[in-house]
């Protein structure tokens, strides 16, 4: 059965918790009560005035629901005997950072809009007869959120037959098809033990069924002849098993049939003869064979011109003779199980106008004979971790797809400023140029990585990882979102090169606002304080205590510590763009208004995602910032002109602090600003060697 499901599987279902707690009336209007949970399903009954209304269950009984957090998200849903939800309910979650600032009634109505939802069309449709409602700031929990509400309904509705379904086959078939057993059988024995299957229907049934159908416009048109004529003949048989293959096909077409065929498919020969075609010429115009479709249990399969192959003849002898004898190929993901029965549904016409039609379907069903299958091992049984990690890895690679053109234009962000960074002595020699790349990079990020695909990174993504390598680590949260997914893993590769200034100089969306914002400030002529150095150099510290205090809480509490880094700003000037409860947004512009008098603020002294950055800095193997050895001592353009005082009056660049802005090597060959280069110049017109205009000077590093 089943009924168990991953919680479930572990213990006391999860439902049984909430049933307290959920009315059944908050769940679905007009509900009186709960029933007794069931043994074997962790669902309970919910009762009504006229009795049974329906089934309610917790997505987390029954499918992995992890969420950024690392911890599960619960939905209590109701479902109908139809298979249709008719309730749905956000009991709780452990995402506070995820979900702060977003009204409760928003995310209320957002899991009330899968009441409706009719479990049977999303698995013909492959669930895609949902539109997904992504809230701005919370894209990865919604995207989690969906996923288990529509699985755990899926598998609810087959471990109760709800709806008519019943449990996936693939699931833990009892029994396989024996691929040893290939010997040679003529037509009658394969026709007798049923390896062939037929459906036969002649001018009187077809004209029967229509008027049976009653539509009057069909049944004054009934189909010419005498009532005994052949409508169709149509066998079937599953050729995909060697011995039914090779006898039908032959040793040459059948082994022609096995390399057309890839691992986990199987085929079907379909013969036809009679008036009507099971193929028609639709498939001519579309490449589709609307006239026939597989059917197992509660999944179809439509063929297409692709998985067909017309068949020349039959090979062995007293066959009858055939008009249409054609291989279907039925593809691997289509979970078609050769052991259990299914059957061959073919759709009839008959015009009743110029461009009208009316149509009947008749079923040829088909069972392999228990001759060509071999039992199981008894210990088989359902691998539920092995789904749930494949729907977990089928939930990411489908974001990572729906997001490739936000991927590559990440990815090209990373390629230039990689490039920026190792070609950096040649990008900053003008500096005209290298401004406005910067202001064009930075704008980028802020725009682009920022407040359309909401990637800022964030100290709660550290905490979230320090959780999952104490509870038990996964990659699957992590890869919820591609994009801070790739900038973690560029993060990590510009620790060992560049420092914390990769990202915070760079591809921080905050740090971006706050320094174009200054850069604004400084146009409308705004004063620019500069801390004296001792209190500058005691500030520091500030953004490690936060830091370690967060993280602190997280070994706590994760949800405490994502409570308290609302300390960032990034939530609310970023992925909500300023549309929050008016605290917020009065810290985030008071951080901002900081920053116009000095720049980058909120970065030099409080921010704990930049200290945690800034803890590893100094593993960096290089050292790519040219110096002179005059330096501090006593040049101090680079140290007063610094925009984030990260120089030292003795000239060391502190790797802590710096963002790798690249403006003191913008001054390391200014020929306007920077004295080494100025007196060089001037000692070289003065000898006459070469004149002093235009002069550029080799770099002469700082020992």
């Amino acid at each position: 059965m089943l009924g168990v499901g991953v919680a479930g599987a572990q213990g006391q279902p999860v439902i049984s918790r909430f049933l307290a707690e959920v009315p059944a009336d908050t769940l679905v209007p007009g509900a009186t009560s709960y029933g007794a949970l069931r043994d074997d399903v962790p669902v309970a009954p919910i009762l009504g005035p006229d009795g049974l209304m329906g089934y309610a269950y917790l997505t987390s009984d029954f499918v992995g629901t992890t969420g950024y957090s690392g911890k599960p998200i619960h939905v209590m849903v109701a479902i109908t005997p139809d298979a249709v939800l008719n309730g749905v309910k956000l009991v709780e979650h452990s995402e506070p950072i995820v979900l702060v600032g977003i009204p409760n009634s928003k995310m209320l109505a957002l899991t009330e809009g899968y009441i409706g939802l009719d479990l049977k069309a999303e698995i013909d449709a492959a669930g895609s007869t949902h539109d997904l409602d992504i809230i701005s700031g919370a894209t990865v929990s919604i995207m989690v959120i969906d996923d288990s509400i529509v699985r755990s309904g899926i598998r609810v509705a087959r471990a109760l037959g709800l709806g008519g379904l019943s449990p996936k086959l693939a699931e833990g078939p009892r029994r396989k098809m024996d691929m040893g057993k290939n010997e040679l059988r003529d037509w009658a024995s394969l026709s007798g033990d049923g390896s062939i299957r037929r459906l036969t229907l002649d001018v009187g049934q077809i004209n029967a069924a229509f008027e049976e159908a009653g539509n009057a416009r069909a049944i004054a048109r009934p189909e010419k002849g005498d009532e005994s004529d052949t409508y169709i003949d149509m066998h079937v048989a599953l050729v995909s098993q060697p011995s039914i293959g090779r006898s039908l096909l032959g040793d040459a077409e059948y082994q022609n049939l096995v390399e057309w065929l890839e691992e986990g498919e199987e085929a079907i020969l379909v013969l036809g003869r009679g008036r009507f075609s099971f193929k028609g010429s639709g498939y001519v115009r579309g490449g589709i064979f609307d006239r026939i479709q597989l059917i197992q249990a509660d999944r179809s399969v439509r063929f297409i011109d692709k998985q067909h192959k017309r068949l020349g003849g039959l090979a062995l002898a007293g066959a009858p003779s055939f008009t249409e004898l054609d291989l279907f190929k039925i593809k691997a993901d289509a979970e078609f199980d050769p052991t259990a029965p299914f059957r061959l549904q073919l759709l009839t016409n008959r015009a009743i106008g110029a461009i009208e039609k009316s149509f009947l379907t008749f079923d040829l069903g088909y069972k392999l004979p228990h001759n060509y299958l071999v039992a199981l091992p008894a210990t088989a049984s359902v691998d539920l971790s092995a789904e749930e990690a494949a729907a977990k890895a089928a939930l990411w690679k489908r974001i990572w797809r729906d997001r490739q053109v936000e991927i590559a234009v990440l990815g090209v962000m990373l390629f230039v400023l990689t490039a920026a960074f190792f070609f950096q002595f040649q990008l900053t020699a003008n500096a005209r140029l290298f401004y406005w790349f910067r202001i064009g990079f930075l704008t980028t990020s802020l725009v682009f990585l920022g407040w359309y695909a909401n990637a800022q990174l964030s100290v709660v993504n550290l905490m979230a990882l320090a959780g999952s390598l104490y509870h038990g680590f996964t990659w699957d949260a992590f890869l919820l979102d591609p994009l801070v997914f790739i900038q973690w893993f560029a993060v990590a590769a510009s620790l060992l090169f560049w420092g914390r200034g990769a990202y915070c100089g760079w591809l921080c969306p905050f740090g971006a606002l706050q320094e174009l914002t200054n850069k604004v400030a400084r146009a409308l002529k705004i004063p620019q304080w500069t801390l004296p150095w001792g209190l500058h150099e005691r500030l520091w510290p500030v953004k490690y205590m936060i830091f370690l205090g967060l993280f602190g809480l997280s070994m706590v509490s994760i949800p405490l510590a994502e409570t308290y880094a609302e300390v960032e700003p990034f939530k609310t000037a970023i992925i909500l763009k300023f549309v929050r409860e008016w605290p917020f947004v009065v810290y985030a512009v008071a951080l901002l208004v900081a920053g116009l008098f000095v720049e980058r603020f909120y970065c030099r002294y409080l921010c704990p995602l930049g200290a945690a950055l800034a803890i590893p800095a100094r593993m960096r193997m290089f050292d790519w910032l040219k110096r002179y050895k005059e330096c501090g001592s006593p040049c101090q353009s680079c140290a007063i002109e610094c925009p984030v005082q990260a120089i030292h009056p003795t000239g060391e660049i502190n790797p802590n602090e710096c963002v790798n802005c690249l403006h003191c090597q913008v001054l390391y060959q200014s020929e306007a600003k920077c004295p080494v280069v100025i007196r060089q110049l001037k000692r070289r017109a003065a000898v006459g060697k070469i004149p002093s205009e235009g002069l550029k000077m080799p770099s002469q590093p700082k020992t």
